[in-house]
């Protein structure tokens, strides 16, 4: 197979047609390609007034395909499919606690391997879920164990699906086949930002779900991790907590995927003199909306409103001179701005996208670094803590009335917002136009009052009066680790894998579940010993 790098196709084409693009570039008759398909696609919008696609394609030829080699930008490809690793002997079932993408893909790679997991979720099953979310949007009642952080899928069900990602690791393309394979729309295999959207990935979690259960697995809804059972550092079991009442399952293996959220278990955890936790950075802020227009016309320019372009996104970030990263995160185009709050008395905001992205307004997480020098003590959870803070005093400032929201106009000039402008905040079921300040600490709000305007050097109107920003966005990633060996991945009691992003080791959807996948194969690999 051959692959074609840097071909231009412009933003009408169907791309139905790229086996006359594939002969044209090898020089040689239509007849000779016997297929063309695309590996890559990216939007290139470096010149405002020619945006277009850069793309990579693949095409299988007719007879040999070394004589088309010397033609530039023409190489041969290969890609060694990924293969699952199987149980050798029989073996306890391993039980995963927690079913967010490094729980569901862990479970997945165990329950092909033959080893019949048994998996723990304190939330409901996602057509539950959903229910919850829903009323909770609508004014209802918070549902602690089942809400945006807790539940079928994680916290990454009710966001973008957004799976890009920083790290290089070749198990990223299984991850995107098998999104594919439990129905997800196959752009994902070569758009440069893949995402699925939020109601795209709730039937795909389900049938991921079904798929576990299928090869022997089961997965136990709102059934909570109580305590971990050990004797002389090794792990014997669990205690878990259903409806009220609590037993005991064995376990020689234990994959700890529990998400950023699950307090109570890291509070657990800190108790076990077998198990070592360390804190580690993390950042906080706030969520920011623009009109979707005006993102549009930032990155597009005279183009903006051309059909054939997506809705536009962006990723910025800067260094202050306070020794300060800001930076945006999670950006969803054409989305909302929803309540993630899974405690009572308690606010905390993230955002979400639909497939189709065709909200009016698109928003971002705008996120301040929090150094070591801003913890007060030693403690190991005292990032969780501040937290937790914010998060309670987001509440009282409105006295439970809504989110808090204020103009960013306002915000820079230091004074509450009483009106809305141009821009309706999308939170629901209800928000309190507000002065933000008192609900951080200053080094937070004074680091995003310096950063807005240098974003809107970099993105025209980032800093428009009517935008609205609405509080606070803390729970972009875990404050703590649960450090495991580099190689085994078992934590220092033995028998315990710590995985995904409450565990410290990854960020968004899609290292997650690459991580899953990791730690399931370190512990077939160890029953295979």
């Amino acid at each position: 197979m051959l692959l074609l790098n840097n071909v231009r196709l412009e933003l009408d084409d169907s791309f139905e047609n790229l086996n006359i693009i594939a002969a044209k570039i090898l020089k040689t008759d239509v007849v000779n390609i016997i297929s063309a398909k695309l590996n890559k696609r990216s939007l290139d919008c470096r010149k405002k007034n020619d945006i277009h696609y850069i793309c990579s394609v693949l095409v299988n030829v007719n007879g040999d395909e070394s004589r088309f080699l010397k033609i530039k930008n023409v190489s041969v490809f290969s890609q060694k499919p990924y293969t699952y690793l199987k149980c050798k002997k029989s073996a306890p079932s391993p039980v995963v606690v927690g079913f967010g993408p490094a729980g569901m893909f862990a479970a997945l790679t165990l329950a092909k391997a033959g080893l019949k997991p048994i998996v723990i979720e304190r939330g409901s099953c996602v057509e539950e879920r959903l229910k919850d979310v829903e009323l909770l949007f609508s004014g209802g009642k918070l549902n602690e164990n089942s809400n945006i952080q807790f539940g079928e899928g994680g916290a990454g069900t009710f966001s973008d699906g957004k799976l890009n990602t920083g790290i290089k690791d070749f198990r990223c393309r299984l991850v995107l086949e098998e999104f594919v394979n439990f129905g997800a729309a196959d752009k994902i295999l070569y758009d440069a930002k893949p995402h699925i959207g939020t109601d795209v990935l709730v039937k795909v979690v389900k049938n991921i779900r079904e798929q576990i259960i299928s090869l022997g697995g089961k997965v136990l809804f709102n059934t909570k991790l109580c305590d971990i059972l050990t004797t002389d550092s090794v792990l014997n079991g669990i205690t878990v907590e259903n409806n009220g009442k609590t037993y005991n399952i064995n376990c020689e293996k234990l994959i700890l995927s529990i998400g950023h959220s699950a307090r109570d278990t890291f509070k657990m955890l800190t108790e076990k003199p077998d198990i070592t936790l360390t804190r580690k950075p993390f950042s906080m802020g706030v969520r920011i909306e623009h009109p979707q227009e005006v993102i549009n016309k930032a990155q597009y320019g005279q183009m903006y409103n051309n059909p054939n372009l997506p809705p536009a996104d962006y990723k910025l970030a800067v260094h202050l001179n306070n020794g300060r990263g800001v930076y945006t995160f999670c950006m969803c185009p054409g989305g909302v701005v929803v309540n993630a709050a899974s405690e009572p008395d308690t606010f905390v905001t993230n955002g979400m996208s639909y497939s189709l992205r065709d909200g009016k307004n698109a928003n971002s997480a705008l996120l301040v670094s929090v150094l070591e020098s801003d913890l007060e003590g030693d403690d190991i959870l005292c990032g969780m803590r501040l937290q937790e803070k914010v998060e309670k005093a987001a509440f009282g400032k409105t006295n439970g009335q809504g989110a808090p929201v204020q103009l960013v106009g306002d915000f820079l000039n230091k004074r509450a917002s009483l009106k809305l402008g141009g821009v309706t905040p999308t939170i629901k079921p209800n928000f309190t136009l507000c002065d933000i300040d008192g609900i951080y600490p200053s080094f937070i709000t004074e680091s995003l009052r310096e950063a807005i305007p240098l974003f809107a050097k970099k993105l025209r109107d980032f800093d428009l009066p009517d935008a609205v920003i609405t509080a606070p966005e803390t729970r972009s990633t875990c404050p703590v680790r649960i450090i495991r060996n580099d190689e085994s991945y078992e934590a220092s009691l033995h028998g315990l894998y710590p995985a995904g992003e409450g565990a410290g080791y990854a960020g968004g959807i899609m290292s997650a579940a690459v991580d899953g996948i990791k730690v399931a194969e370190a512990v077939i690999n160890a029953v295979n010993l």
